[in-house]
């Protein structure tokens, strides 16, 4: 089940952003140098802008998806929880931001990737714009239209 973020639920979104974050090792120093770069900020989940899959009870992702003025949504946070990844569940929180950026009248969603996301995000049918400078290393600025 997909279905809003609870406000209640930032800490425990924020706990699964870092964990899912810390399985590349690459990232591991930044993290642990900025434990305040993972922090979901407690707005986006206010302003509904914050997706949850949910099983069992569990929260086992989230997606987070940014209006822009300009018709193209900000695809800006997607995370699985390290021992459910593989099952899926990035490519159902993938399909619902399209989903939700198209009911908002967006005629494109963008997204910055780190290096290891993007062959993922090529699968979904994004495709790279170019390669950008980010906090945590390298990264590639893509984009899909709905």
């Amino acid at each position: 089940m997909i279905r809003l973020a609870r406000p209640d639920e930032r800490e425990a979104l924020t706990e699964l952003k870092r964990r899912a974050s810390m399985t590349w090792e690459e990232d591991r120093a930044h993290i642990e140098a900025h434990p305040e770069d993972v922090d979901l900020p407690q707005d986006q989940i206010a302003e509904g802008h914050v997706s949850v899959f949910e099983q069992d009870g569990r929260a086992l992702g989230f997606v987070v998806v940014l209006p822009r003025n300009d018709g193209v949504a900000q695809l800006d946070a997607l995370y699985v929880e390290p021992d459910a990844q593989g099952r899926g569940i990035g490519r159902w929180l993938t399909q619902h931001a399209l989903d939700v950026a198209r009911e908002h009248g967006a005629v494109g969603v963008n997204l910055i990737a780190n290096l290891n996301a993007r062959g993922f995000y090529e699968k979904c049918g994004f495709h790279v714009l170019v390669e950008v400078p980010t906090p945590w290393g390298r990264g590639v600025r893509m984009a899909k239209s709905l």
